[in-house]
């Protein structure tokens, strides 16, 4: 349980940072990145677990976390782009 709030305290920030990073010009807001973000640090934690990365109960780390929320960040622009 501890894992998930950690992931979601670091996904917040890393959306944040993902977004200072991420080139273009998107119309998500505030509360998008942020969600953005959690969404890619849960990607990055239950995905290094399934890669054996990490242990069962641990969390990702912040740059691992940033990335994931860059490649959701990413996935987001280009469903939004074509609308």
């Amino acid at each position: 349980m501890w894992a998930l709030i950690v992931a979601i305290v670091v996904g917040f920030i890393a959306g944040l940072i993902a977004r200072a990073l991420h080139p273009g010009n998107d119309k998500a807001g505030f509360i998008v990145t942020a969600l953005l973000g959690i969404a890619g640090s849960l990607l990055a934690t239950y995905g290094g677990r399934m890669l054996g990365f990490y242990a069962e109960g641990s969390s990702a780390g912040f740059i691992a976390s940033v990335v994931g929320a860059i490649v959701i960040l990413f996935i987001y622009s280009m469903v939004t782009k074509r609308r």
